[in-house]
This record gives structure tokens, sequence and C-alpha cells, in this order.
């Protein structure tokens, strides 16, 4: 059975099973790796399930950052973030099976686990195992954010660290939907600053009305993270300030870096990395389109 194969199968016997407001005792239940990732607003650990020997993934939220978060949608009844990913279905996000509070009162997600490095930390150590794999690793990442999209939402925050990759590096599922908002009005409208600050695209820098291709300006920057481990404008600032350049700096032309770059795949990334939204490429949809006959990286 192929991986595709098995994630659909995976996906319809796990959807009968989510669960709703649970009041969970973690010790009781779970037996979480002394390791935890500490995320912007929660905490992240491997469980594993006492009765089952099951591994999960389990997510708890920062009650005191949430709430700032949530408040920027005060009165608009926004949906949580487990909410959120439990209407988000394909076979390439990780599946989320329940979400409620522990009794200390701390909110949780549980979710799929998968044993393998996040993209951002494949891409930091230039892995090797990503070479061979990197066109199958865009294309799914531009399968993911058009699902997301289609189900009606914007992500606010694509960028490798919401990507977790399968070893050897040659499939991935998208993680996180700690920033995602509804892909309605109330929720496009200048303001809402979220999100990781190499990635943002100008109009939320600049406070103006969004939409879903802000998305489609991060993947943009994540897809030329992957071909060159570079950043499109060569500044490797971490802060909220790095964002403050990408209306006002050139992109580096990706063929700097990779010069036998298949000129349609290069001409596709600088399509979604224009600053001005309505030249930007349409949709993930589109992106694929535009490199549905690439077959390789470069050109002889």
């Amino acid at each position: 059975m192929s991986l595709f194969s098995k994630l659909f199968k995976k996906k319809n016997e796990d959807e009968g099973s989510q669960k709703r407001d649970v009041l969970l005792d973690v010790a009781t239940r779970f037996q979480l790796d002394r390791h935890a990732f500490t995320g912007t607003m929660s905490k992240f650990h491997v469980a594993k399930e006492i009765a089952t020997g099951k591994l999960f993934g389990i997510k708890f939220l920062d009650a005191e950052k949430t709430a700032y978060f949530n408040a920027r949608f005060k009165g608009l009844n926004k949906p949580k973030e487990a909410e959120i990913a439990m209407q988000i279905k394909h076979p390439l996000i990780v599946e989320t099976y329940e979400y409620g509070k522990t009794t200390a009162g701390v909110e949780y997600i549980l979710m799929e686990y998968i044993h393998g490095p996040g993209l951002d930390q494949a891409i930091r150590a230039k892995d090797p195992k990503l070479l061979p794999n990197r066109l199958t690793l865009i294309r799914e990442m531009a399968e993911t954010i058009q699902a997301v999209h289609d189900q009606g939402f914007i992500h606010r925050d694509i960028c490798p660290r919401n990507f977790i990759c399968y070893e050897p590096l040659d499939h991935l599922k998208m993680i996180d939907f700690g920033l995602t908002v509804p892909d309605e009005d109330p929720y496009r409208m200048p303001g809402n600053r979220t999100g990781t600050p190499q990635y943002m695209a100008p109009e939320i820098v600049r406070r103006r009305t969004t939409d879903q291709r802000v998305d489609i300006f991060a993947f943009g920057v994540t897809v030329y993270r992957l071909l060159t481990f570079e950043h499109p404008w060569g500044s490797t600032d971490t802060t909220g300030t790095a964002a403050l350049i990408h209306d006002t700096q050139e992109v580096t032309p990706i063929t700097k870096h990779r010069p036998h770059l298949h000129p349609k795949l290069a001409a596709a990334i600088h399509k979604c990395l224009e600053v001005e939204p309505n030249k930007r490429m349409e949709s993930c949809k589109r992106f694929l389109g535009a490199i549905r006959n690439v077959e390789l990286e470069e050109i002889a």
C-alpha cells in the first residue's frame, strides 16, 4: 500500500473518533516525553498513551498568550484553534483527535504524532536528504495550503516550522493552526500583525486588508529557502523588524543562488513573492499548474 493510500485510509478511520471538550487527567492517561518543544503560544510534548502504548502529539496552550491573540477578534466568536484543526481535512495535514482542558485547567490539543524533523530544522542543517525530494515537498506544501483555503481559512503562519517531515525527508505534513482565522471580512481587516516576521506579506506589516494571498507570499518565502537555504532578501534578522524590508528591498533573484533552476519554477516562486497582492500568484492551485510539467529542479 502506498504512503498516500495509507494516509487516506487512516484519515477515514479517524474521522469518527474525534472528541471535543474532554476533561483530561494527563498523568493517568499519558507518559510525557520530558523534552518540550516551545512554540509562540504553546508547549508541545510527545505523549505515550499508557493503556495502548500509542504515541501522540499533545499541545498545551498558554492561556495568557492565547487570550491576548483572541482579544483581537472580540465579539466575532472566533473558533478555537482545535475547532479549526478538526474541520480541516487532508491526508497531508496532521490529524487532530481531541481537545479540551486538563484537570489543572490547561487547554490541550491531542494530535497525530509524526516521527521526523521539522522542515525548518532540515533547512537550517542543509540536510542532504532534502535534495532529491524538494519538488515533492514543494508540491505537498502547496496542496496543504490549497486545502486550508478551500475549507474557508487563512493559515496566517506558513513557514518551514509548521511542516513536519517524514524520514527520510521524502514527504511532509502541515501542523499548527494557532494563528489561523476564517476567510471572512471581519478577519481580513487591517491590524492583525501576527505571524513569523521573515515570512510576513507586506500588507500584514503595513496594516492593510489581508486575504488568503498572505499565505501565498509566505509559501513563496518558504520555497525560496528550501531551494537555496537563503532568505529572499538576504537578511537573517528574526525580529519583528525583519518584515519591514519585504516591500522596500528587491528580492534577490533565485537564479543568483541557483543559476540552472528550472525557469518555470523560478518564475512561479517570484510570482508568489510579488509585493502587490493583485500581482501575486492567485492560489496554490495556480502555482501547481504553473509547475505541472517541471520534473527536475534544474535544466541542463
